[in-house]
């Protein structure tokens, strides 16, 4: 495999949930050349299946695409050092208000590999109870739950594009099939 090194990394701006940077890189033919790179710290979210399972989601507005989103509930590390096990669990209650009896680790993604670094641990939660949302003061998520087929649908209608929700409800439906 041929080498690239990183010269330099200077930082562009710092932001309250990710960093910019500038990279100079050295390509194999001897180039030098500018990439930009973002620092993520991190993020879970989680695939919650009610009693009767269907698949908790959450509806809220995203400022990047300027409309109400259907997804997973998710959110970033407090720190980097923060299991993600734990941030999945602080979510899904947060969030939705629900607790689970059981909670494993169903994939891990990285988001956008050719400039961001950020990852995002997805688990599973069964065994859920209800409880009320702990929103933060920027946040309005309403919670509504949907069958597997329903998600399937909105998925090849172009209704859901988040990257981490489409991959955890095809990962579920393809390897949990058997008990739908």
């Amino acid at each position: 495999m041929e080498e690239f090194k990183r010269l330099s990394r200077d930082l562009v701006a710092h932001g309250a949930i990710l960093d910019y940077y500038q990279d100079t890189i050295r390509v194999p033919n001897g180039n030098v050349v500018k990439w930009d790179f973002i620092k993520h710290n991190g993020a879970a979210a989680v695939l919650a299946v009610d009693g009767e399972g269907r698949l908790v989601m959450v509806s809220q507005y995203r400022n990047a695409l300027e409309r109400y989103t259907l997804e997973i509930p998710a959110g970033g590390l407090l720190t980097p050092q923060e299991p993600t096990r734990d941030a999945a669990i602080r979510e899904l209650k947060e969030e939705t208000g629900y607790e689970a009896d059981s909670v494993e680790l169903l994939l891990t993604i990285r988001t956008t590999v050719a400039f961001c670094n950020e990852k995002i641990d997805i688990y599973l939660a069964r065994g859920l109870t209800a409880g009320s949302q702990h929103l933060d003061e920027d946040e309005y998520v309403q919670v509504k739950a949907y069958t597997v087929q329903e998600l399937t649908e909105r998925i090849y209608a172009g209704e859901i594009q988040d990257s981490k929700t489409v991959a955890a409800i095809m990962a579920y439906k393809d390897k949990y099939r058997g008990e739908m």
